[in-house]
């Protein structure tokens, strides 16, 4: 009897999130509306066809929605126990860039690995299996993290030879985001902060000289602090993306309008596609973005929560690094845009255009609703349980 009643309960059926679902439909959305108007004059002059970029990523788009589908069905528990694998492609995919022949190297940088049709960004993908295998690690080694100061030196290690590959292709803007998910995703995991300041502190200099390094990082920083000083030459990405934002004012000059992605500002489909949003739906458009990636993101957190307490560790630790994965590249990309922080090569998830991006972030998204599944499902098995042991007392 025992037996039936077990299989019957793991057979209860979850539920995806529809929060989560429609902000992310809400993000994609308005994605596919600002790579339209602000992707045309660009392809016009490459003599590609009006919509070639809007096209390219409603085709990336598709294929995202794929892997996000795929993520949605496969249970984590199937991931967890081979997160050791998991970790293994993740770093094969970062290697994969310095091998002859397969690597791309594109604005001198080596970032890319090429896939016949197009290129693939693997720290897209690294991201996503880095958070897996740090999950997972969490989970096995929960008290030891908690409690000592060397069950955190292992997955900070195993994170910081990631940042180390990304440094040396260069890519200091996901070398930074890869090691602020770690650390937060630990801290979320119960280490202890003081552990976490004391091995960060040693990082400090080493991200420092990585910024300070290169003679274009340093020229990003002198022009973040008054890109006008120089409007033509080091300041002229910021000065332009900053006269976006100020055209724009509290309700835009109206979709399609925009005069800055006319030649003017660099990148305005991709890094800078929100300082084209700015100019054409103003202040309103900020807001609601901002809105949208607080609703995602806290849905995500929220899951997180909930899973932990449901003692759904792994999957509570995934919803958490996935959510901080998102928020923290969203956060540099809108501040990158309005002038608050430097320079820095970090698209708009799910909005910029875009190929690899779209599609890991998608299969994230896939990923944060199949967290949603289990724990509904999970929260239904406890509420039969419980039914059942109340009607079994009452017939006693």
């Amino acid at each position: 009897m025992s037996e039936s009643q077990a299989t019957r309960r793991s057979e209860l059926p979850g539920r995806y999130d529809r929060g989560l679902l429609l902000a992310a439909l809400g993000l994609i959305g308005l994605g596919v509306v600002m790579v339209a108007s602000s992707s045309i004059p660009v392809a016009d002059s490459q003599h590609k066809g009006s919509f070639y970029f809007v096209v390219r990523h409603l085709v990336f788009l598709a294929l995202g929605t794929g892997l996000a589908i795929t993520a949605m069905r496969l249970e984590l528990e199937k991931i967890e126990r081979h997160s050791g694998v998991v970790l293994l492609a993740g770093f094969a995919l970062l290697l994969a860039v310095f091998v002859p022949g397969l690597g791309m190297r594109i604005n001198g940088a080596l970032r890319w690995i090429h896939l016949g049709i197009s290129g693939f960004q693997p720290v897209e993908a690294f991201k996503l299996l880095l958070i897996a295998y740090l999950s997972s690690y969490l989970v096995r080694h929960r008290e030891s993290v908690q409690r000592n100061f060397f069950g955190v030196i292992k997955p900070i290690a195993v994170a910081g030879v990631g940042v180390v590959l990304l440094l040396v292709q260069p890519d200091f803007g996901s070398a930074a985001l890869v090691g602020a998910t770690t650390v937060g995703l630990i801290w979320l995991g119960g280490a202890r902060m003081r552990n976490l300041v004391f091995l960060g502190l040693p990082m400090m200099p080493v991200m420092a000289w990585a910024a300070m390094y290169a003679e274009y990082r340093i020229k990003r920083l002198t022009s973040f602090r008054d890109p006008f000083l120089d409007p033509f030459g080091d300041g002229y990405q910021l000065a332009q993306a900053l006269i976006a934002v100020g055209r724009g004012e509290w309700f835009g000059v109206g979709l399609g309008g925009s005069v800055q992605k006319l030649f003017y500002l660099p990148e305005a489909h991709t890094d800078f596609i929100l300082a084209v949003l700015a100019e054409e739906l103003g202040l309103f458009g900020i807001v609601l973005v901002l809105g949208l990636f607080a609703w995602l993101c806290g849905r995500g957190l929220l899951l997180g929560a909930r899973a932990v307490q449901r003692g759904l560790y792994f999957q509570g630790y995934v919803a958490f690094g996935i959510s901080l994965c998102i928020a923290l590249q969203a956060i540099v990309s809108i501040g990158v845009n309005l002038g608050v922080l430097p320079t820095k090569g970090l698209t708009l998830p799910l909005i910029s255009s875009g190929g690899s991006s779209v599609m890991m972030t998608c299969a994230m998204i896939g990923v944060l609703l199949r967290v949603s599944y289990e724990l509904t499902r999970e929260e239904a098995q406890s509420a039969e349980s419980t039914n059942a042991r109340v009607h079994a007392g009452v017939w006693e």
